[in-house]
């Protein structure tokens, strides 16, 4: 009897550890957009800059990049521009649609690479972008100038 008490508080003292270490986890950040006043011309450099990272890491000529997030914001728009621009194959995402598209399409095949981003502003002059693409992460921190222009404030990060 006993040993059942004994295994019976143990039991209940694991799952209320569980909950607590639950509560306690961060959430990840959503997608998308969250600067707030962001200088005007910063969008398009961030845009070029992101860009060129992804020709670096995943070649246009092998690679279709499968948007999941919709880009109404200028950094978003700019990036579609630029990654057409330097050859991608992109899958748009269309509002409404399932991360699963229905069969017989090229998003069921698995043809391209799921992309997200991220752009947030640490600081009054510091800004952050996160590419993901599939589960690894491209990564760089930039710097604004009282002039309004940007420039990288480190190498780019990638998580494997």
């Amino acid at each position: 009897m006993r040993k059942n008490t004994f295994l019976a508080l143990h039991l209940a003292g694991l799952v209320g550890l569980g909950g607590l270490v639950g509560c306690a986890t961060p959430e990840l950040p959503a997608h998308g957009n969250f600067t707030q006043s962001a200088p005007a011309g910063i969008h398009q450099t961030l845009a070029d800059d992101a860009a060129r990272q992804l020709v670096v890491v995943y070649p246009p000529a092998s690679t279709c990049l499968d948007l999941q997030q919709a880009t109404p914001d200028a950094f978003g728009s700019l990036l579609v521009e630029s990654l057409r621009a330097k050859g991608y194959a992109l899958l748009e995402f269309k509002a409404g649609s399932k991360t699963a598209a229905s069969p017989g399409t090229d998003r069921a095949a698995g043809a391209g690479k799921p992309l997200r981003y991220i752009l947030d502003q640490l600081d009054a002059n510091l800004y952050r972008l996160t590419l993901r693409v599939g589960d690894q992460s491209l990564t760089r921190a930039y710097l604004a100038t009282q002039s309004g222009t940007l420039h990288p404030a480190g190498v780019w990060l990638r998580k494997e």
